[in-house]
């Protein structure tokens, strides 16, 4: 390991008594959460149980509603995002979103690729030749170069769904972010689509820490090293996927996973 590496926080987010509320409603209940960083960690629960506002919540995306009010602290990479010095662009730099139906822009493959990038960097003194290797680069880290390739100048509504979304997520690694956050992002997908955004996903362990919310129980089975559920605003257990489906240690656990509700 590298001195650069050792310098590393081994959680890549590590939440402190986060309470979050929509007006008066209460939606997260002190969530103490450490995601361990390089490895893909999946969120379950029942519809309304807090997942996806965790996840807005590490991405600030809840901000943007006026009537969220926000206590604790959230730490991205060993810096508490939520600090009055930090950033909203850096945020959003360090930390992709992907959501359940893909939001490609209504343009080429190429500027989709190339749009995040562009937004952090001088564009105008981007070389073309830096900028298509750019492109290639993430284009084959989620698989989909050798498809789209001779494609680069369509417009990228014209691709599949399961093209959409791995492209969405090609368009957040230019900026190198440190974690990816993923809001059901195989819901719009058919079973094959599903199973080749699963296989993108674990490609892409180990270069980034990824936090999946999913509602299907075998995807998260699936596709994750570990697991957390949550219950009403409340997280009820976290640890090992193969371990919380097989010998889970909470009730509402076991109920869950087994479908006796939610």
């Amino acid at each position: 390991m590298s001195a650069n590496e050792s310098n590393q926080p081994q959680f890549a987010i590590d939440t402190d008594k986060l309470n979050l509320w929509y007006g008066t409603f209460q939606a997260l209940f002190d969530v103490d959460l450490q995601v361990k960083r390089g490895i893909i960690t999946s969120m379950i629960g029942p519809s309304g149980c807090g997942k996806s506002t965790f996840l807005r919540t590490v991405n600030r995306i809840n901000e943007r509603l006026g009537y969220v009010r926000t206590t604790g602290e959230v730490k991205v990479m060993g810096e508490n995002i939520l600090g009055p010095s930090v950033e909203l662009v850096q945020v959003r730099k360090q930390i992709g979103m992907v959501f359940q139906r893909p939001n490609p822009l209504p343009i080429s493959v190429r500027e989709n690729v190339l749009f995040g990038y562009r937004l952090h960097a001088d564009a105008g003194r981007i070389p073309r030749q830096e900028q298509e290797d750019i492109v290639e680069s993430a284009l084959r880290q989620v698989l989909l170069w050798d498809k789209v390739k001779d494609r680069l100048d369509a417009k990228a509504t014209t691709l599949s769904l399961e093209e959409q979304q791995k492209l969405c997520i090609a368009r957040l690694l230019p900026v190198k972010p440190s974690v990816l956050l993923m809001d059901e992002p195989c819901s719009a997908l058919d079973p094959k689509g599903t199973e080749a955004v699963e296989e993108l996903i674990w490609e892409l362990r180990g270069s980034y820490t990824i936090l999946i919310v999913t509602h299907n129980m075998a995807q998260a089975r699936r596709a994750s090293e570990e697991c957390i559920f949550m219950l009403m605003g409340k997280v009820v257990e976290h640890g090992d996927t193969g371990d919380m489906f097989v010998t889970p240690k909470n009730k509402e656990t076991a109920d869950y996973i087994e479908g006796r509700y939610g």
